[in-house]
């Protein structure tokens, strides 16, 4: 199984700026520089369709940073997994922290939204992970069992065709990071659950998030249950996320 590396690029970007940044990314060739690891970028909702058209008859694979439960309707501001595909989306990000926190999404909505990505044949990247104060209270199994466990009894035995990626919320552009050994005991724990749940579950892929970057790509990419990254700020340069595309 191909690694698998996702960049988040939030809320960054410009025309002039995303021209930049792709024809870089697609000047690295990871094609033939990055050949054990699928690549895919998020940029903004309104990025969408000029990524995708850019990016279209290459390697790279485009995914939304969010997704609607709904499928149509008067719900203002919505963006559904309809239309994601008919632009060419492959996978939609789900339950981020940063939607967990600011929008207060509850980790039934996330399963919802990634039932609703996979309605619309998207591929969800569901989200976990623990604050800084959870983890020094000894409750990161606890938080991210409890966030997993919702999607999966949701999904059922869709659960295998989901991606999960855990990112400790402390080590979000903070500059910090969990160490492989941190990440790959938590990583352990979903394999687990993940397994017990659904036997076929456990090739679910997932990934590491949480302030990846060159230097520590390769250390991370080698722990036993991490299948690859979700990637943000480092995803703004393409040097860098080459770099870290090649680590895996």
């Amino acid at each position: 199984m191909k690694k698998l590396v996702v960049g988040n690029w939030k809320m960054h970007g410009s025309r002039a700026f995303n021209a930049e940044l792709i024809q870089g990314l697609l000047a690295a060739d990871l094609v033939t520089t990055a050949p054990g690891a699928a690549v895919a970028v998020c940029p903004p909702f309104v990025f969408l369709a000029d990524v995708a058209a850019s990016l279209q008859g290459s390697a790279l694979a485009v995914g939304s940073q969010d997704v609607s439960v709904h499928a149509q309707g008067a719900y203002t501001g919505e963006v559904s997994g309809h239309m994601l595909r008919e632009l060419g989306v492959t996978y939609a990000i789900v339950g981020h922290s940063e939607r967990r926190s600011y929008h207060r999404e509850s980790d039934q909505l996330v399963a919802d939204k990634a039932k609703a990505a996979l309605a619309h044949g998207l591929i969800p990247i569901v989200c976990v992970g623990e604050t800084l104060a959870e983890r020094e209270d000894h409750q990161t199994e606890a938080v991210v069992a409890r966030q997993l466990q919702s999607v999966i009894d949701t999904l059922g035995e869709s659960i295998t065709r989901i991606v999960v990626a855990y990112e400790p919320v402390w080590a979000i552009g903070t500059g910090k990071t969990a160490s492989p050994e941190q990440a790959q005991a938590v990583h352990a724990l979903l394999r687990a659950q993940l397994k017990a749940a659904l036997p076929a579950a456990a090739s679910v892929p997932l990934l590491y998030g949480g302030s990846v970057k060159p230097d520590n790509a390769a250390q991370l990419f080698s722990q036993t249950d991490i299948d690859g990254g979700l990637i943000g700020g480092a995803a703004l340069k393409a040097s860098d996320f080459a770099a870290i595309a090649r680590a895996a």
